[in-house]
């Protein structure tokens, strides 16, 4: 039986303006965001590399509201490439989509 290695990493991505993504409903304010990717080991090779298998986004509660006093939020899952395009166009002081 073979068992798979996952491993998950974190980052904190700033938006500087409003923008959207294509898997999540509506605008979503400027802010820094937390995307956290899922990867799995690929144990066919002789050397270690991952996969990445998912990319999450972690949204603000659209309210601002809480539940008994924790802050609430809604984890999407997007498509990395479309993030990735969206990061870039803002580096280069592009216009964001949205």
């Amino acid at each position: 039986m073979t068992t798979a290695f996952t491993r998950t990493t974190s980052r904190t991505v700033t938006f500087t303006h409003p923008f959207t993504l294509s898997s999540v409903d509506g605008v979503q304010p400027a802010g820094s965001y937390v995307v956290e990717t899922d990867e799995e080991l690929v144990d066919s090779l002789s050397f270690p590399v991952y996969r990445r298998t998912a990319t999450w986004l972690h949204l603000p509660r659209s309210d601002g509201g809480t539940n008994r006093g924790i802050a609430m939020s809604q984890t999407a899952l997007i498509d990395p490439d479309e993030l990735d395009r969206i990061l870039q166009s803002a580096e280069k002081g592009g216009h964001l989509p949205g």
